[in-house]
């Protein structure tokens, strides 16, 4: 594992940096992940996509593209990665959740035929951080730190399919 070391952590900087409302996963999640049956991802430090098939089903667990290279193709192009080495995989659908509010996404899924299959209401916690942020000492209160560190809101995740690939 060292030497995938490097991509992990590009992964969860990246991740970081395209999902600032969201507690980002960690370089030892993305490992964690990698290593399960049926996982790949394809990209770069730019943006990537992780993936799972299980027999004929494919489910996109993240797709990362850093803010100022958005609406340039990128994404779709990853998608498109995706769904080639799934059908390779042996998968004829493919899945997803995306939060309701993230327009961009939800756009970028429809617009490649994905279709709202379901709800998964306040599935997301998305972080507004304080004004004024602070260091919160480990023995504050869970109100001292909501107090100091931003307010917490639920989110829908909406489910997408995508039934031929």
């Amino acid at each position: 594992m060292p030497a995938e070391a490097p991509k992990l952590a590009m992964m969860a900087a990246l991740h970081a940096r395209a999902f600032t409302n969201m507690r980002p996963w960690s370089a030892a999640e993305f490992g964690g992940l990698l290593q399960g049956a049926g996982v790949f991802w394809h990209g770069s430090s730019t943006g990537f996509i992780l993936g799972r098939v299980t027999l004929d089903e494919a489910e996109i667990l993240t797709l990362a593209v850093e803010p100022n290279a958005r609406r340039a193709g990128l994404g779709r192009a990853l998608l498109d990665q995706f769904e080639t080495s799934a059908k390779a995989a042996g998968a004829s659908r493919a899945f997803l959740e995306v939060a309701k509010d993230n327009a961009g996404a939800c756009g970028l899924y429809r617009a490649a035929g994905y279709l709202q299959i379901g709800c998964r209401p306040g599935y997301y916690v998305h972080q507004t951080p304080a004004a004024d942020s602070a260091v919160v000492s480990p023995l504050a209160s869970a109100a001292d730190s909501a107090a100091t560190t931003g307010t917490s809101q639920r989110v829908d995740a909406l489910i997408l399919a995508k039934e031929a690939l």
